[in-house]
């Protein structure tokens, strides 16, 4: 399986294609990033439908999935804020050599995008938030949040994965429709193994007061074309929260895809591939 250091890291990474990729293609790139807990693994049916159009790179997050590193593993929360994720990605297309891309980001994903996208805008064309969009800093709250976070990072035995049923319950939260046992299954494993550091500096990171009250800007100046869907019964990031990022700013078109939850690209992947068709194709005014 293919593996490369990115920033004193080792970082997975595979290429979803029609054929396989050559260093001198110029097919367009489509880079995805995963949310909170996850890895590129449930990527792979959108990644998979785009393959006439994109050579589609997946890759796991430092900390996620098979981006963890025993030799490099820190105790410091601190080395893993949403910002140092935003430089790891553009020092993997630098290692790819790949000067520009489109990126379809999710969740926590998104955030570490949006971010991307006003730091290195001239290196995206086109970009696809699923599950985004601003929020309030509440204090207590948030306390209660990451106080709330910090005992589930810490109590994660990996057994938990092999309880019958239990990837069920722990997607009630996440989802509105039913996916795959599958794709249930691999959450529920993806979450049990995240590096325990990487997975609470981040939690620390994306829900907080810097971010929540810097989202708002970073929405508003996005000059990259931006689509932003949301899941109509999302119960993590409300698609009216989405709809409040979208109304800032002109470049962002924004679409919300009835009767889904926090994975809209799997509860009703025909209508999400639908709406991601529809602004790839869209000729600019």
């Amino acid at each position: 399986m293919p593996h490369i250091q990115i920033r004193g890291h080792d970082h997975y990474y595979e290429w979803v294609s029609g054929a396989p990729r050559q260093p001198d293609s110029c097919k367009p790139v489509m880079v995805f990033l995963h949310g909170w807990g996850g890895s590129d693994r449930y990527w792979y049916p959108i990644a998979e439908a785009l393959t006439v159009e994109f050579d589609c790179l997946l890759y796991d997050l430092r900390g996620f999935g098979r981006s963890q590193d025993p030799l490099n593993r820190s105790a410091d929360v601190g080395r893993y804020q949403v910002q140092s994720y935003v430089e790891d990605l553009a020092s993997l297309l630098d290692a790819l050599d790949l000067p520009q891309v489109y990126l379809q980001a999710h969740s926590m994903g998104a955030t570490i995008a949006t971010l991307f996208l006003n730091q290195y805008g001239h290196r995206v064309q086109k970009a696809i938030l699923t599950c985004s969009g601003v929020f309030t800093y509440d204090e207590q709250a948030f306390r209660q949040f990451h106080r709330v976070g910090e005992w589930v990072v810490r109590l994660r035995p990996r057994w938990l994965a092999q309880i019958p049923g239990m990837d069920r319950l722990f997607m009630s939260r996440f989802l509105h429709r039913g996916i795959a046992g599958e794709q249930r299954r691999a959450f529920v494993e993806d979450y049990v193994t995240a590096d325990a550091t990487a997975a609470l500096g981040t939690l620390l990171s994306a829900v907080s007061e810097t971010v929540a009250n810097q989202m708002s800007q970073e929405f508003a100046q996005l000059t990259t074309p931006t689509l932003i869907i949301s899941g109509e019964q999302d119960q993590i990031v409300s698609a009216q929260s989405g709809q409040e990022a979208a109304a800032l700013n002109p470049k962002i078109e924004y679409v919300v895809i009835a009767n889904t939850g926090h994975f809209p690209m799997l509860e009703d992947t025909s209508t999400y591939l639908n709406k991601v068709h529809q602004f790839l194709t869209a000729v600019p005014c």
